[in-house]
C-alpha cells in the first residue's frame, strides 16, 4: 500500500482498527517501501495500546489521529495522551465537523494554562453521508470559520472516507470515486485558503493542509495515471489512508480490485450437524459453531455470510452461535464430488463479507504463512485489544 501512495505522490496514514494488534502495525508501517509512522485509530483504547506495546517509544508510531468525530467526554482522555506523544516527539491529531466539537475544546482549555492548540482535521463528506459535512454546504463553511478562528486549534487538513466506494467492481469505478473524494477535500481546502486570504485578521498555517483520502478499494485505484490528472489544482498536500487491506474480505474480493487469494482472513468452524436435500432446488444444508457473533451479520453483493473456502459452500444464514452452510451448487444426480462433501466433524474455513468486523469478535488470531506448504502451521498468535 505504501507503493501505491508513493507513486500516487502522497504520503500514508494506516488504519489499526481492523486487527487492532501491536504485530499488523508494525507490519502496516514498517514492511512496506517507503516506511511510514502515521496511524488512524477508531478508539481511545487503541492510542493508549499503541503506548503500552512500545509502538511509541521505538520510533514505529510518530503521528496519530483518533479518526472519530470528537466527543466531549473523550477530551480529557485526548489531552493526556497529546502529552504523552509529544513527550517523545510524537503528535496527536483529532477530527471536528460540528461547531460544538470546537466549542468543547475551547471550554476544555480555559483553565489551563498555557494555551494548546490543538492539531485538527476538519472531516469532509465525500457522499457516505457517515460523518462530516459537504464541503459546498454553508454549515461546512459556518464550521470551517469557527475552527479558523479558535484560539486553540490548529487546522492541519481536511480527512474524508469513501466508504461507499466498496460498491465499485472495477478499478475504473474505485478511481471515480478516488477522484471524487480528491474533488471534495480539494474545495474544502480551497474555501479555508480563500477564508484566510480575505480575514488577515486569522493567523494562517505555516504548512500546506494535509489532504487525506481513502479506503481500501480507491487506494488501489490510487497510480500515477490518476496523479497526474490532479497536478494542477492541489490546494494542499496528499494523504492516503485504508485498512482493510492487510485483510481483506469477500466485501473487497466484489470490487473487482483483488484476487481471492489475496484474502488473509478465515473462521475456523465445525460441522455439527448435516441435512440432505433440504436446502432451495435440493441442495443439502449442514451447521456449523459459526454464526452472527462469529462472523458479523455484514453482507455485500456476493450472497450469505461468507465462503467456505476450497469446497462449494456458503454460510447463508446465521444464528447468534451458529450457521447454516448451504451448497453453492446442488450435486448433479444427487452426488457430491468426494472432495466437496461435508460430513459431521470437519473443520471448515469461512472466508468473511467483512473482515473488520469479523475480526473484533475473537480474543486471539492464529497466524499462518499460505507461502509455507499447506499454510496449515501456526507461526504466531496474535492478541488484539479490546475496548473502546
Amino acid at each position: 500500500m505504501q507503493e501505491h501512495a508513493q507513486e500516487w505522490g502522497a504520503r500514508f496514514r494506516a488504519h489499526v482498527k481492523s486487527h487492532k494488534t501491536a504485530e499488523g502495525t508494525r507490519l502496516q508501517l514498517l514492511s512496506g517501501s517507503p516506511e511510514t509512522h502515521s496511524i488512524v485509530v477508531s478508539t481511545v483504547m487503541e492510542v493508549c495500546e499503541v503506548f503500552r506495546a512500545g509502538l511509541v517509544a521505538d520510533g514505529t508510531v510518530k503521528d496519530v489521529l483518533y479518526g472519530l468525530p470528537l466527543a466531549p467526554n473523550k477530551v480529557a482522555d485526548l489531552y493526556a495522551l497529546t502529552d504523552e506523544l509529544a513527550a517523545v516527539g510524537a503528535a496527536m491529531r483529532i477530527l471536528v465537523d460540528h461547531p460544538e466539537q470546537v466549542l468543547a475544546l475551547e471550554q476544555w482549555e480555559k483553565p489551563t494554562q498555557p494555551q494548546r492548540r490543538w492539531s485538527v482535521f476538519v472531516k469532509v463528506d465525500c457522499g457516505l453521508k457517515r460523518a462530516g459535512l459537504e464541503p459546498t454546504s454553508p454549515a461546512f463553511e459556518s464550521l470551517l470559520r469557527n475552527v479558523l478562528a479558535s484560539p486553540v486549534i490548529s487546522l492541519y487538513g481536511f480527512y474524508s472516507h469513501a466508504g461507499q466506494s466498496y460498491v465499485s467492481t472495477s478499478f475504473a469505478d474505485a478511481s471515480r470515486f478516488l477522484s471524487a473524494e480528491v474533488e471534495a477535500v480539494n474545495n474544502a481546502a480551497g474555501l479555508a485558503l480563500s477564508i484566510l486570504k480575505n480575514s488577515p485578521e486569522l493567523e494562517a498555517p505555516r504548512d500546506p493542509f494535509v489532504l487525506s483520502v481513502g479506503a481500501t478499494p480507491t487506494a488501489l485505484a490510487a497510480t500515477a495515471e490518476t496523479r497526474a490528472q490532479l497536478e494542477s489544482m492541489l490546494n494542499g498536500v496528499l494523504e492516503l489512508h485504508a485498512g482493510n487491506y492487510p485483510l481483506l474480505d469477500l466485501q473487497q474480493l466484489n470490487t473487482g480490485l483483488i484476487d481471492s487469494d489475496h484474502i488473509a482472513q478465515r473462521v475456523l468452524a465445525t460441522v455439527i450437524s448435516y441435512y440432505p436435500s433440504r436446502g432451495k432446488d435440493g441442495a443439502d444444508e449442514a451447521m456449523c459453531d459459526a454464526g452472527a457473533i462469529a462472523m458479523s451479520k455484514d453482507t455485500g453483493p456476493r450472497p450469505g455470510y461468507g465462503d467456505v473456502d476450497g469446497k462449494p459452500w456458503r454460510l447463508s444464514r446465521v444464528s447468534q452461535e451458529h450457521g447454516i452452510l448451504t451448497q453453492i451448487t446442488p450435486a448433479i444426480g444427487g452426488q457430491q464430488k468426494a472432495e466437496d462433501a461435508l460430513k459431521i466433524g470437519d473443520m471448515v474455513q469461512i472466508v468473511g463479507q467483512h473482515a473488520c468486523l469479523t475480526l473484533a469478535a475473537f480474543p486471539w488470531y492464529y497466524v499462518v504463512d499460505s507461502g509455507e506448504g499447506r499454510g496449515d502451521v501456526v507461526e504466531d498468535v496474535w492478541v488484539p485489544w479490546k475496548g473502546w
